[in-house]
């Protein structure tokens, strides 16, 4: 029987490309551990697999199935570096922290390839991705970036495209000029997660499905999770819930905002191998961006409409489609096969947020797009972190993130006001 996730609706490609996902035992019972995780996503996954591989007993639990939040349901792009490219980081943070960021996600991007090497977990993995500019003006921009990404970041992957170039490449005339970075690529996010959850189980971790948390209070020393069936006790806890933390953890709650993405998927491009004929992953310049790449098998996953709510719309495909026929004309009256959506975590700046929120409680999210690397290494560094060694994650915890403002009543309201006047300077 095809499983209809509770949290996010839709039928993803992902999940109709893959056999039947395994199940994982509910938590029945209490139990005391030394660290649990709440949020089975790829955060709290590696935090799991890196502490069982330590010795350091743990229990994850997740109030749904793996795979049914943003990790296993996202655009699949990796990207190079943070979110906001060094040129905008530079000037706020300084070049050797701006460096060390960029550093650290060339370290993110090499430990997953290399864990999914190690462990046998076929991704999908295709190379190459482009940023591509939807308005003109952007030229000197996106040149000056590849030039500094080689000359002050040691990173010759990425070049500038001119007009003629990215057309060509993207088999569209809708973009001015961009940059193609082949150092980078984009993959099969599910097929990762389920091979993470598989080893994570194997390493000696505890990790159990349908398992929500439905609070969290402290005693003693130690940090207690209620469950519909036992409770949790344990020394240290990961938050890594992201866009789903609801009203279990109030400081998460006002710094990680979900807002809901859309994907759709069509039949395979057989007719039309104009489009991205080098299959690379493409995100444009909108702030509401439109990312979109071809699978293995040839299909356009198309990702672009955002909604500030917590709502879907009931024909997410009629959004999907209109997007689609904007760049690539002659694919208007393409099959979308399927279209799915979820929430997806961000924070005001568009950076992490990696905050202590109550003694021996972490929480890491907010990754605003960009986690597909960094939430896998991030739960590799709180790892790190908890064995006593040195961690990158400090560079996170530095970050200057504020709450969103009108508190929990006004908050989403204001967001969706914000986030809606962006989208419309997109069109003009």
């Amino acid at each position: 029987m095809t499983w209809q996730s509770p949290i996010a609706p839709g039928l993803s490609w992902y999940q109709d490309s893959v056999p039947e996902r395994p199940t994982y035992e509910p938590l029945d019972g209490s139990i005391t551990v030394d660290v649990a995780i709440i949020g089975g996503g790829f955060t709290g996954l590696q935090a799991a697999y890196n502490l069982a591989q330590r010795g350091v007993s743990t229990v994850l639990i997740e109030a749904s199935r793996f795979g049914d939040g943003a990790s296993g349901r996202n655009g699949g792009q990796l990207g190079s570096g943070q979110r906001a490219w060094p040129d905008e980081l530079e000037p706020e943070l300084g070049y050797e922290r701006s460096r060390a960021l960029f550093d650290m996600a060339e370290n993110a991007k090499r430990y997953l390839l290399d864990f999914c090497d190690t462990h046998g977990i076929d991704m999908d993995y295709l190379p190459g991705q482009m940023n591509v500019a939807h308005k003109p003006g952007h030229a000197d921009d996106y040149r000056r970036i590849a030039d500094l990404l080689a000359s002050r970041y040691d990173y010759p992957h990425v070049s500038f495209m001119d007009r003629a170039e990215t057309s060509e490449r993207l088999g569209s005339t809708r973009y001015h000029c961009g940059v193609r970075d082949a150092g980078t690529g984009h993959i099969h996010p599910l097929k990762l997660l389920i091979g993470l959850a598989r080893v994570a189980a194997q390493a000696g971790a505890r990790i159990c499905e349908m398992t929500p948390a439905k609070g969290l209070t402290q005693a003693g020393g130690k940090t207690l999770i209620e469950t519909p069936r036992g409770t949790i006790t344990a020394d240290r806890v990961l938050l890594a819930t992201n866009a789903y933390i609801g009203t279990l953890e109030q400081e998460t709650a006002s710094h990680v905002m979900p807002i809901r993405s859309f994907i759709g998927a069509t039949v395979p491009l057989d007719r039309f191998p104009e489009i991205l004929p080098g299959s690379e992953a493409v995100a444009d310049s909108r702030f509401v961006v439109r990312y979109f790449r071809k699978s293995r098998d040839g299909r356009l996953l198309f990702g672009g409409r955002e909604a500030y709510t917590a709502d879907s719309p009931r024909d997410m495909s009629k959004h999907i489609r209109r997007q689609i026929a904007e760049i690539y004309p002659a694919l208007k009256n393409i099959e979308i096969t399927h279209a799915w959506g979820g929430s997806v975590g961000i924070t005001l700046p568009r950076k992490p947020f990696v905050r202590e929120v109550m003694p021996g409680v972490t929480s890491i999210a907010g990754y605003s797009g960009h986690g597909v690397m960094l939430s896998n290494y991030s739960g590799k560094m709180y790892a790190d972190l908890i064995a006593g060694n040195a961690s990158e994650l400090d560079l996170f915890k530095e970050m200057k993130i504020p709450p969103f403002p009108g508190g929990a009543r006004f908050r989403s309201p204001l967001l969706f006001l914000a986030l809606t006047w962006y989208a419309l300077r997109d069109r003009f």
